[in-house]
C-alpha cells in the first residue's frame, strides 16, 4: 500500500514537472504569497547573503521515512526552472516541482543546543509528518 502511495505522488510530480516545464522566473509579487519566511529565517539569510554572496536553496526530494524530505543547500545562482522568494532583503530558491508541494509553508531558522539549522514549517501540502520534521506525505485530495 505504502508503495504504491508513494508511486502515485511521484508520478504526480513527473506531470507536474512536464507542465511547468517551460516556466521561467515567477514574478517576485506571485512567488512571495507561495512561501513565507519567518523573521529569524530572514535574519540568518541576510547574514549568510552578506558574508557569502550565495543563497538559501529549499528542495523536495523523494525520500525519508513518510515519502519526502525537505533538502537545504546554498546556491551561487538560480537556474532556468527556478523561483525566486523575495522578502525584505533576502533571496530563497525553489525549483518549479518543490514550489507546488511548499506552497504556502514558512521556512523557519532555529539556533537550538542539539542543531541549528533551517526547517519547514506549517506546510499545507503536507498531510503528516516525521517527529524529526525532515520528511513528510503529501495530502491526497
Amino acid at each position: 500500500m505504502f508503495h504504491w502511495l508513494l508511486y502515485t505522488q511521484l508520478r504526480s510530480i513527473s506531470t507536474c514537472l512536464l507542465v511547468t516545464r517551460s516556466c521561467q522566473f515567477s514574478s517576485q509579487s506571485s512567488a512571495k504569497a507561495a512561501l513565507i519566511l519567518s523573521d529569524k529565517c530572514v535574519q540568518r539569510l541576510r547574514l549568510i547573503q552578506t558574508s557569502t554572496g550565495r543563497t538559501l536553496r529549499v528542495l523536495v526530494d523523494s525520500g525519508g521515512c513518510s515519502g519526502f524530505q525537505y533538502k537545504f543547500e546554498m546556491a551561487h545562482s538560480p537556474t532556468s526552472d527556478d523561483h525566486i522568494i523575495s522578502q525584505d532583503d533576502v533571496r530563497v530558491i525553489v525549483d518549479d516541482v518543490s514550489l507546488k508541494l511548499l506552497e504556502g509553508a514558512t521556512i523557519d531558522y532555529e539556533d537550538e543546543l542539539i542543531r541549528s539549522g533551517f526547517r519547514v514549517t506549517k506546510n499545507p501540502q503536507a498531510e503528516k509528518g516525521c517527529s524529526c520534521g525532515v520528511s513528510f506525505a503529501l495530502k491526497m485530495d
